[in-house]
């Protein structure tokens, strides 16, 4: 519970003590009750707004460095096909993986997409390395790095989205908001997970 909430409810509670033991006249207390539940509703309607649209905001920049990384991707294959004739499955694995990728609709499944096409993507650039020619072409490493850099803004998206997520769905499983939650249809929202293990979720690096 924040700390506005807090006074507001001790505001409450000395107004129904005052009134009780007669120190301020109920005609004072009630009308002054009534306006503090007023104001916290407001207070706290407003900052489950606030971090909704906070929550959408971080997750439409993920999406812009999602469709970013997916406009690579087809150039990176046309550019390594020539070089890895013989690793057409590996390149077959790397398209499919965008493709669902891209057909994801819910951070979850989002989540579990981005891992598959990660896992795609390590393998692609370990069979490159096997290749010097293709690890000396000027338009492969720009893309790797072009891919490098993605990776770094989508997992900088995922913690600011993730974060407020966390805030949004505390308050609303906090009592008493949870209650003006209900009311007003604030739903919790899914985290946008990633695996976080190196030896499955590997930055690309470019080797010279």
């Amino acid at each position: 519970m924040d700390i506005f909430s807090i006074l507001v409810i001790v505001g409450i509670v000395l107004l129904f003590l005052s009134g009780f033991f007669s120190l301020i006249t109920w005609q004072f207390n009630i009308p002054a009750i009534v306006v503090l539940i007023v104001i916290w509703l407001i207070w706290i309607y407003n900052k489950f707004v606030q971090l909704r649209n906070r929550a959408e905001e971080g997750w439409s920049d993920i999406e812009v460095q999602l469709k970013r990384r997916y406009d690579l991707i087809p150039n990176l294959v046309e550019t390594v096909k020539g070089y890895m004739e013989h690793e057409k499955n590996v390149l077959t694995s790397v398209t499919e993986a965008r493709t669902r990728a891209m057909g994801a609709q819910t951070p979850a499944e989002h989540g579990k997409a981005e891992n598959m096409l990660a896992g795609t993507l390590k393998t692609l650039f370990a069979v490159a390395e096997q290749y010097p020619d293709l690890k000396a072409n000027t338009n492969f490493l720009e893309l790797q790095r072009e891919l490098s850099d993605t990776e770094n803004k989508v997992q900088a998206a995922r913690r600011f989205y993730n974060g407020t997520v966390r805030d949004l769905n505390t308050a609303i499983q906090s009592f008493p908001q949870n209650i003006l939650a209900g009311m007003f249809r604030f739903g919790q929202r899914e985290f946008f997970d990633l695996d976080e293990e190196p030896a499955a979720r590997e930055t690309p690096k470019v080797k010279f």
